[in-house]
């Protein structure tokens, strides 16, 4: 009878869990917009968990220049969809007189695909660095895309350098213009609202092809590098183009994720996608739950929440001691005990998978 109902109380979770969703951003927009945009945000760092939780999560390599392929699409976006371009080279004017204004069916597949493609360039020589080796040399990648993206402003100004690309367009979906607000039978609905709901969508559908991922031969392959990849070549397993695969198909998520927050933002400069974001991201894979999709997605959203939420606590505190506290420093201070306090109590993430680590404890016992 457990099993029988076992179901249908996880239809009902998942209804009740889809519902709430759907409802959310119009609870929050009652408390003012900000509140939408941190959900929107939040939304946006599961995307780019997601795609890192597929290098780091099924195939063990460690990427702590996941940000790189989260600049690559935004910079794709905001040059495909402002000014600068045109105004900057004659024969791009010539050819889009009335300005490049990329459709969102567009910008997704070339998201993924350019980002994709660094993503391989990445992984094809670092084949064979593990471990501490491989996160050296990918922190180094994602520096120097961001290093290219704040110098290539001369002799030609591509990137616009460190004073980044202002005026880009919002998304278009089905003749609905995302940057502007929508009535919906005399409601209101607020433009952070409309980029929530693309921002979900493109959420679950990730959410989905993570999950035929990991049950798929080339996540059990993932799995098997991950776990020994001594053992895994003496399987039969191509473990060169299982990694290349990984690498590429994580940084897709980041390529999209980032062409996201151009559109979202309408700005980007070389300072959005410093060393720190990529901790972060690293940050929300490890804390959640290495290699467990739910773990992820929570990991992400507490993260990106967090400090925005503890804004609202350090404010008064400052106010408590006469400023001297700097509230921008004790919010960091309080993000970085709470970090502290998970790992000490939940060292594999606040939600594990039951799988991960299986064969280390196995090996104890």
């Amino acid at each position: 009878m457990n099993s029988q109902m076992n179901p249908q109380k996880r239809f009902l979770v998942m209804m009740l869990a889809a519902a709430g969703l759907l409802i959310l951003p119009f609870v929050l927009q009652g408390f003012g917009n900000a509140w939408v945009r941190i959900a929107d945000m939040a939304l946006l760092f599961v995307l780019l968990s997601l795609g890192l939780n597929i290098v780091v999560g099924y195939a063990g390599l460690l990427d702590l220049g996941y940000v790189a392929f989260f600049a690559i699409g935004a910079y794709m976006y905001g040059l495909m969809s402002s000014p600068h371009l045109v105004e900057t080279f004659a024969f791009i004017a010539a050819m889009f007189p009335n300005g490049m204004h990329t459709p969102l069916w567009l910008v997704i597949p070339l998201a993924a695909a350019l980002a994709g493609v660094f993503g391989v360039l990445l992984g094809a020589p670092t084949l064979r660095l593990r471990g501490d080796y491989l996160a050296i040399v990918t922190l180094g990648f994602g520096e120097i895309i961001r290093v290219f993206m704040n110098n290539l402003d001369h002799p030609y100004n591509i990137t616009n350098g460190p004073k980044g690309i202002n005026q880009i367009d919002s998304l278009h979906f089905f003749g609905i213009d995302l940057g502007k607000r929508l009535f919906v039978g005399g409601v209101e609905v607020a433009s952070v609202t409309l980029y929530y709901y693309l921002f979900l969508a493109l959420v679950v559908v990730s959410v989905i092809i993570c999950h035929r991922l990991e049950v798929s031969r080339v996540g059990r392959a993932w799995m098997a590098i991950r776990e020994d990849e001594i053992a895994a070549k003496a399987m039969g397993i191509n473990t060169r183009n299982m990694k290349l695969l990984a690498f590429g198909m994580g940084a897709t998520f980041g390529g999209v994720s980032g062409a996201m927050f151009a559109s979202f933002q309408g700005f980007i400069s070389p300072e959005s996608f410093s060393l720190m974001e990529s901790v972060m991201i690293v940050a929300m894979v490890v804390l959640g739950g290495v290699g467990h999709l739910p773990g992820v997605i929570l990991g992400a959203v507490l993260l990106a929440a967090l400090p925005e939420v503890l804004r609202y606590v350090a404010g008064p505190l400052q106010t408590l001691t006469d400023g001297r506290l700097d509230a921008s420093i004790l919010r960091q201070l309080l993000i970085a005990l709470a970090m502290i306090s998970v790992m000490l109590l939940r060292p594999r993430g606040l939600w594990p998978s039951p799988e991960h680590g299986k064969s280390l404890q196995n090996a104890k016992s």
